[in-house]
C-alpha cells in the first residue's frame, strides 16, 4: 500500500417508527447516542490501522429524532505523525450503511457492506500505476454469512488459554471511549450525570 496517509469511514442506519422511545435513545441506557453506538467501532478500526490519536475533534448533534442523544458525530481524529480519519456516524442514513477506505500512498482498499440489510461485504481494491491515470481495480465479494463474532470469540478464547495478550484488548477499548467522551464534552452532552435505572 505504501505509507498509510488518511481513513474516511461513514457509518449509518436510518432509524425506524419509535427509535426515538427505544432503549439506543435512554442515556441511561446507551450511555450516549449514534457515537457511542456505531461511532466506536470506526474509531476503534482507525486507530488500528493509523496508530494512536493525538488531535481529537469532532461534533456530535441531535438533528432529526426528539432524543436526549446524539443522532450524528463527526470527527476529524489525528496521530501525531498527521495521518487523518475522518469519520461520520449517522442515524439519519436512511439507508444502512458500511462504507471505510484506506488511502495509501500507492494504493486504496474501500471495504463497503456488513451483509444483511448492509449489502453484500465487497473490497474493492485500487492500485495506482506509476504513470498514475486510472487505477487497476479489482473487486473481491463476501456474499456468505457472517462468521467474523465466531472468529472472534475462538481467538479470544485462544487469548485465555495461551495468556496472550488480545489484539485488541482493554486498552485500546478504553482509548476509543476517552475519544467518544472527548467528543461528547466538547458537543455538550453530559450524559455522566444521568442516573442509572436499577
Amino acid at each position: 500500500m505504501g505509507e498509510l496517509m488518511f481513513i474516511r469511514a461513514r457509518y449509518g442506519h436510518g432509524g425506524r417508527v419509535g427509535y426515538d422511545k427505544e432503549w439506543r435513545a435512554d442515556p441511561k441506557f446507551s450511555g450516549g447516542g449514534e457515537l457511542i453506538d456505531q461511532g466506536i467501532h470506526l474509531i476503534d478500526l482507525a486507530g488500528w490501522f493509523l496508530g494512536p490519536f493525538t488531535t481529537v475533534e469532532g461534533q456530535a448533534a441531535t438533528y432529526f429524532w426528539n432524543m436526549p442523544v446524539d443522532d450524528n458525530a463527526f470527527l476529524n481524529l489525528r496521530t501525531a505523525r498527521g495521518r487523518t480519519a475522518w469519520l461520520h456516524v449517522s442515524c439519519t442514513e436512511w439507508k444502512n450503511l458500511f462504507s471505510f477506505e484506506i488511502y495509501g500512498r500507492n494504493t486504496k482498499l474501500h471495504i463497503e457492506g456488513l451483509g444483511g440489510s448492509y449489502g453484500v461485504e465487497k473490497l474493492y481494491h485500487y492500485q495506482m500505476k506509476p504513470e498514475m491515470g486510472p487505477p487497476d481495480t479489482k473487486l473481491h465479494e463476501f456474499p456468505g454469512p457472517d462468521e467474523s463474532w465466531r472468529k472472534e470469540m475462538i481467538e479470544f478464547e485462544k487469548d485465555i488459554q495461551l495468556k496472550r495478550q488480545p489484539d485488541a484488548g482493554l486498552a485500546e477499548a478504553r482509548t476509543a471511549l476517552q475519544i467518544v467522551e472527548q467528543i461528547y464534552r466538547k458537543s455538550g452532552f453530559d450524559f455522566d450525570s444521568a442516573p442509572a435505572k436499577p
